[in-house]
């Protein structure tokens, strides 16, 4: 009863900061309006209780571009992110900026009382997530970050069922992240992408979601992780380069679970076993988590697998629907500080295996996330 009366309350509280309760829209500003940034506009302009009232880039076309989309609600815009913030008619911040800047920027919208999506990795070293947990855990307000995969359904059901014991105990996942072709070295995120201080290469800023959905079904996160990690093809390509394009990682979790993970972007288009899946390995069978979520019994039997859970339609935005749920009815987040934590932790240890060439262990980072 404590706890539904706080939840309660909670809700209520949040519906009396909008004035009007749920029928409100809520004040919405998107600080980043790259390719990233865009997609996420798009998501807040199809929410129906959200209005775009600010937009924020250092980059004039960008910000253009993503004002004429978001004409109808007729936002403000705005090259400096910190006038976005003070602005007293934003109730809620998306964060879609380069990576190195994630962590300063939630802080201080969390401290200004927004509620804030930040797009992942919520951080590309230990020091930038370590402040950013103390700041979320001392909010009121929402944090949710971009691991949408969480949101998922057919890969929630057939997390659950595994929880549930489908396979009887998770001993060990293999998955990759693979990709035909590098980032393009013209586009429009080159001029930060291939530093590794601003992006954290491939490894933190995109197969951070990867990290997360095997921690997700293992159902903790590793407590170390030891691999090696390089430039194999694209040699100082494009100059100055100093992001690795492939790695190979074994990370070690409580209960003896092993996770063997590779990434690399020069897997041949047509090559058996391409771009990304997640294989989770039971005592009593087996899943292929992102090829369909079928299961296969252990032992050999047979080769026919049966549907853990069933392939249902994913609204492309609906990780934001989520989001703005939080906001009106005081719900708990779904990719909350925890969450955001854990998979750039997960992440930020493979790249410092690679890079040290050593065992990282999760006790290096002194860092409590509950």
């Amino acid at each position: 009863m404590e706890r539904r009366n706080f939840l309660l309350g909670s809700a209520i509280a949040v519906q009396a900061s909008f004035g009007q309760g749920a029928g409100d829209r809520i004040g919405t500003a998107v600080i980043g309006t790259g390719n990233r940034g865009a997609h996420l506009l798009q998501g807040v302009i199809e929410q129906p209780g959200a209005k775009v009232v600010a937009l924020c880039d250092i980059k004039g076309d960008r910000l253009d571009k993503a004002a004429t989309a978001a004409a109808r609600d007729n936002p403000a815009t705005e090259k400096e992110w910190k006038k976005v913030i003070d602005r007293k008619d934003v109730d809620a911040v998306f964060i879609a900026t380069p990576p190195h800047l994630h962590s300063e920027m939630v802080i201080a919208a969390l401290k200004a009382g927004k509620h804030v999506y930040c797009e992942k990795p919520i951080g590309v070293t230990a020091e930038q997530v370590r402040a950013l947990v103390q700041v979320a855990r001392q909010t009121q307000k929402v944090f949710h970050t971009g691991q949408q995969m969480r949101s998922y359904k057919q890969i929630s059901q057939a997390v659950e069922k595994i929880r549930q014991g489908a396979i009887g105990d998770v001993v060990m996942v293999k998955a990759q992240r693979h990709a035909t072709a590098d980032l393009d070295h013209d586009g429009s995120s080159a001029d930060w992408y291939f530093n590794d201080a601003k992006s954290g290469g491939y490894l933190i800023e995109q197969s951070v979601h990867n990290l997360d959905a095997c921690n997700w079904v293992i159902g903790k996160h590793p407590i170390r992780a030891a691999g090696f990690g390089g430039t194999l093809v694209y040699k100082n390509d494009p100059p100055g380069r100093d992001i690795m394009d492939s790695c190979s990682l074994i990370y070690d979790y409580p209960g003896g679970v092993h996770l063997s993970f590779t990434q690399n972007v020069f897997h041949p288009r047509g090559m058996p076993n391409p771009n990304q899946n997640i294989y989770v390995f039971g005592t009593k069978g087996s899943v292929d988590l992102l090829g369909g979520a079928n299961l296969y019994q252990r032992g050999g039997q047979t080769a026919e697998p049966e549907v853990l859970a069933p392939k249902e339609e994913e609204p492309a935005h609906q990780h934001i629907a989520v989001f703005y749920n939080c906001i009106r009815t005081g719900a708990k987040s779904n990719a909350d500080i925890v969450i955001g934590a854990s998979a750039a932790l997960t992440a930020i240890m493979g790249h410092d295996a690679c890079l040290k060439q050593r065992i990282i262990n999760w006790s290096d980072f002194g860092i409590d996330i509950g």
